[in-house]
């Protein structure tokens, strides 16, 4: 049939495409029509003059692929309208169960190659289509074409294993378990972030040795798991006259091209521990199981995940990820990629790599970070302030546009090309695919833009380590030289030019540290990174105040961290967090200590504001709350494993910002309560959440109250925790015993009560990899160690207002409910205040007081305390002295003065003794002063892991004060 040309064109007007597209199209449109039949091309040419006019031009001028596809097949192109695929998405499942249907009938391979064949580039013209047309966002095309070939080997697996069972028999286990080939995608479609014309990269596994039965001869499992692998990828990757389904690479598995095609779960686990590289754990990131056994194949990538997400922080992923970059640059400076939108400079590789590179420092911490998708990497890493937003949103706005750019690239030819046209039309279709139309200066600015920005961020975040000022470099010379000749009379000669304050001690600690088994047993990349960091160290040193006592303190820290060398890494190359861990461990050897026993801290030092900046408890609260979620709430080890890092954080800040200044006394107290309140709270949450599982919740239904309180005495009910301080608690519940809980497994209310204090107790003192989170003493419940662990709240009532001690009620002066329900706390505080207002007998009650001080200084003051040395707590004069007077007038006067039991900390409850005219302002000031001079001497010595002793003569004054107050309330008629 003829036509005339001008029947067969498409008219295209002025503005529609840019002229140099033109002639191609119009080339297409009439080849297209000479291949349709009469209804076709009246249905085309309708189509043409319809309102998707422009959605036409813009396929066929960007994608002479698309067109071409469009000729060979001129029916899809109308089926896809008249379905309306070309308008919406298509669900996730609905991939797989098309092509099941398409393959009910599949009789052999042949078949299966053209079904899936044309079932792969009818799809592909509906992807391009909504893409280059922006029906459909990045985000769907990218997920779109990971479930097109999700389906494609899913289905294609599935109908060879059949074929293959009936050849040679089904495989089995030794215990005669069916077994299935795993299929594990890697890279771009195990993120389900395919593009346009992506290869697949695959690795091949199958769970357990054995081997076929059934067949006309047995063969071994791996020898028929290695035929089914050759058949998939001939399925799936072989070029017909229909094209191709997918190029299948199977590099990244064990050995590359040399290893075996297919492995077992054992021996794929064994190779990655034994020989894996650590681009090996950047490629298995992005691992997914898409076929075969899911379940076999989930419990493939969980037994791998150790190898990828460390445990520990591990900063030598910044190395591993800089070689492989440098790497990446050799070969496109050779290969004269420059221009490669996935490899070039600031190119979609480099966003990629600053997601992957938190990824592999924090995901074995961090399990919301072990995610496929870079766009969750980023919002995590926002969310987590990882990233500041700004950042974050330059990213995720680049990498849309880089992506987009590489779809528009690829869909012109269907060629797995992320290389930038330089001219012609491929430029000007380009251009105008992006939204530039012809307007090829400004699209090539805005790439421009994007790209610089990548690469700023990617330079910021993956940079070579801060080169040395030219005396340093010296200095790291002098350094090095030194360890080179491990001498140790060159050693302290060398330590005490640069200054050290006892160069001899510190020469021996050197030498012993370098001459001992575990650095001697370190081999290549390990003992390289000791080295470096060394000499770094050193200079370091040079600015403390004593730099051998700090080297002795930092010592053990090292030989911690010998077998995780990353946490050298991190501090090699970050010298300002080198800097503060020096100016710490210098100021306190408990800071040091708490660093060597728990290396992850080191992380704390990585940014000043964050280390200077402790949170109130609202920010506590969030921020616990957060990492939390982030958890699986049956997974109990990872809670624990939380709320310590949590804890060890935190402190470490508080004492960062006492050592250095930025926190007075009052404020280091309040916060290290606000901390322990706040992991109180979770842990009660966790053990409920735990309890309610498996009993059911004793709770009335539509009663939103727990009835469970948790009572801080001493330190904590007092806001005066320390840094080692343990927690004084009892734990209280007011519901009737005959209520049972409504689970599976019911419990009285009174069993239910005590299980869940036990379950508090065990997850705050059970020790982890990271410790314990605090030391607990329950021994102020009622009756101490003989009586319940979790009184009623009748039962504790009555044991208050009927058999406690005298010291029971000073006690009781420090208690506040810290965690719990509201209504229960608020019933506390009006039993706590009722018995506190009894009327005493006040000779009695000062007698009571005077003896129960007189019998704790004779059992916590040892003879030599007390002749030589004064004991800040203890001693005649001290902190108990205050502390017992203040409860005496608590005691002896709240029921004439009912505000002095508003408060249960020292200080405001001596200013509540002001107000109330019981003590002169000026004494109260003198004796709160005095207070804050014992505490705060106390703190010092804590921080340097000394005992709370000072000489006998100092802090004489306040303790002459305190003396005197004494003599005047507590001995005086």
């Amino acid at each position: 049939m003829t036509t005339s040309n001008q029947y067969l064109s498409l008219q295209i007007a002025a503005g529609e495409l840019p002229a140099a597209l033109v002639a191609d199209v119009e080339i297409h449109w009439q080849s297209l029509l000479e291949r349709c039949d009469e209804q076709q091309r009246n249905w085309y040419q309708e189509f043409a003059a319809s309102e998707r006019r422009q959605q036409l031009l813009t396929a066929f001028s960007c994608s002479p692929a698309l067109a071409d596809l469009c000729v060979r097949k001129p029916a899809w192109l109308p089926s896809l309208v008249a379905s309306q695929a070309l308008q919406t998405g298509l669900a996730k499942d609905a991939w797989v169960e098309e092509l099941r249907v398409l393959c009910a009938e599949c009789e052999n391979a042949d078949a299966l190659a053209k079904i899936l064949r044309d079932f792969r580039n009818r799809h592909w013209l509906r992807i391009v289509w909504r893409d280059l047309n922006r029906l459909a966002a990045m985000e769907e095309t990218v997920s779109d074409l990971s479930y097109l070939a999700d389906a494609c080997v899913e289905i294609a697996l599935a109908y060879l294993h059949q074929q293959l069972i009936t050849e040679r028999g089904e495989p089995r286990s030794a215990e005669g378990t069916p077994q299935q080939l795993v299929v594990i995608a890697m890279g771009k479609l195990g993120a389900g972030e395919l593009n346009l014309s992506s290869d697949i990269d695959l690795i091949f596994a199958y769970p357990y040795a054995g081997s076929t039965v059934g067949g006309p001869r047995s063969d071994d499992n791996q020898a028929f798991f290695i035929r089914l692998g050759q058949r998939l990828i001939k399925a799936l990757d072989t070029r017909t006259a229909d094209g191709f389904v997918f190029r299948v690479d199977m590099r990244l598995r064990p050995y590359g091209q040399s290893g075996p095609l297919v492995i077992s779960f054992d021996a794929l686990e064994e190779y990655y521990q034994e020989q894996g590289r650590d681009w090996e754990r950047y490629a298995l990131i992005k691992a997914r199981c898409i076929a075969g056994n899911r379940e076999e194949g989930q419990r493939l990538l969980a037994q791998l995940r150790p190898f990828v997400y460390r445990r520990y922080l591990d900063f030598s992923a910044i190395e591993s990820l800089r070689d492989m970059k440098a790497m990446i640059q050799r070969e496109v400076v050779r290969r004269q990629l420059q221009d490669n939108i996935k490899l070039g400079s600031g190119g979609i590789r480099e966003v990629e790599f600053i997601a992957q590179c938190f990824q592999l420092i924090r995901g074995g911490q961090e399990p919301t970070l072990q995610v496929l998708q870079l766009q969750l990497v980023l919002s995590q890493l926002e969310k987590m302030a990882y990233l500041p937003a700004a950042v974050v949103d330059d990213l995720r706005s680049a990498y849309r546009f880089l992506r987009n750019v590489e779809h528009v690239v690829q869909a012109w030819r269907d060629e797995q090309t992320q290389q930038l046209p330089e001219a012609g039309t491929a430029l000007v279709a380009l251009s105008f695919g992006m939204g530039f139309g012809d307007d090829i200066a400004s699209f090539q600015q805005v790439l421009a833009a994007h790209r610089q920005c990548v690469a700023t961020h990617f330079s910021n975040v993956i940079a070579p380590p801060e080169s040395e000022p030219d005396g340093q470099h010296l200095s790291n010379n002098r350094w090095r030289a030194m360890l080179d000749d491990l001498d140790q009379e060159s050693v302290r000669a060398t330590l005490e030019e640069a200054g050290f304050d006892d160069a001899a001690e510190a020469a021996r600690l050197l030498v012993a540290l370098l001459n001992g088994a575990s650095v001697l047993r370190m081999q290549g990349t390990g003992r390289d990174r000791l080295y470096d960091f060394l000499p770094l160290l050193l200079e370091d040193l040079c600015e403390a105040a004593s730099p051998a006592s700090t080297l002795l303190r930092l010592i053990p820290l090292i030989e911690s961290v010998l077998r995780r060398t990353a946490y050298l890494v991190l501090l090699i190359e970050n010298p300002g967090a080198r800097s503060r861990l020096v100016e710490l461990c210098d100021a306190s050897p408990w800071i040091a200590r708490q660093l060597a026993a728990q290396p992850v801290l080191l992380d704390e030092l990585l940014d000043a504001r964050s280390l200077y900046s402790v949170p109130e408890k609202i920010g506590l609260a969030d921020e616990l709350r957060q990492r939390l979620l982030r958890i699986d709430s049956d997974d109990l080890e990872t809670q624990m494993e939380a709320l310590r890092h949590f804890r060890l954080a935190h402190v470490l800040k508080v004492a960062a910002s006492e050592v250095t200044g930025g926190l007075p006394l009052m404020k280091v107290s309040d916060y290290l309560t606000y901390i322990a309140e706040v992991v109180l709270d979770a842990v009660l949450d966790i053990a409920w959440q735990h309890l309610l599982a498996k009993h059911g919740s004793p709770v009335p239904a539509g009663d939103d109250q727990r009835h469970f309180l948790i009572l801080g005495y001493g330190k904590l009910g007092g806001l005066e925790l320390g840094y080692s301080s343990d927690l004084d608690l009892v734990f209280l519940h007011d519901l009737p015993s005959s209520n049972v809980s409504d689970g599976d497994r019911p419990l009285d209310a009174g069993t239910f009560f005590t299980r869940l204090g036990q379950r508090i107790i065990h997850i705050l003192t059970v020790t982890t990899r990271l410790g314990a989170l605090y030391e607990v003493d329950m021994r102020l419940r009622p009756s101490g160690n003989s009586g319940l662990l979790v009184s009623s709240f009748t039962a504790f009532s009555e044991y208050q207002n009927t058999q406690a001690w005298t010291w029971e009620h000073q006690a009781l002066v420090r208690v506040r409910a810290v965690a719990g329900d509201e209504k229960l706390a608020q019933k506390f505080e009006a039993l706590r205040a009722d018995i506190l207002r009894k009327k005493r007998d006040i000779l009695v009650l000062k007698d009571e007081v005077v003896k129960m001080r007189q019998k704790m200084r004779d059992h916590l003051l040892s003879t030599g305390d007390k002749n030589a040395e004064f004991d800040i707590k203890q001693g005649a004069g001290g902190i108990v002295d205050i502390e017992f007077m203040v409860q005496y007038a608590v005691l002896a006067w709240s029921q004439q003065h009912p505000p002095l039991t508003y408060y249960t900390d020292n200080i405001r409850i001596l200013e509540s003794l002001a107000e109330q005219g019981l003590i002169l302002a000026s004494d109260t000031r003198t004796l709160i002063d005095a207070y804050k001079a014992f505490r705060s001497q106390a703190h010092r010595l804590s921080l340097q892991e000394q005992k709370g002793l000072i000489a006998e003569t100092a802090l004489g004054t306040e303790r002459e004060i305190v003396s005197r107050f004494w003599q005047q309330l507590m001995l005086s008629p």
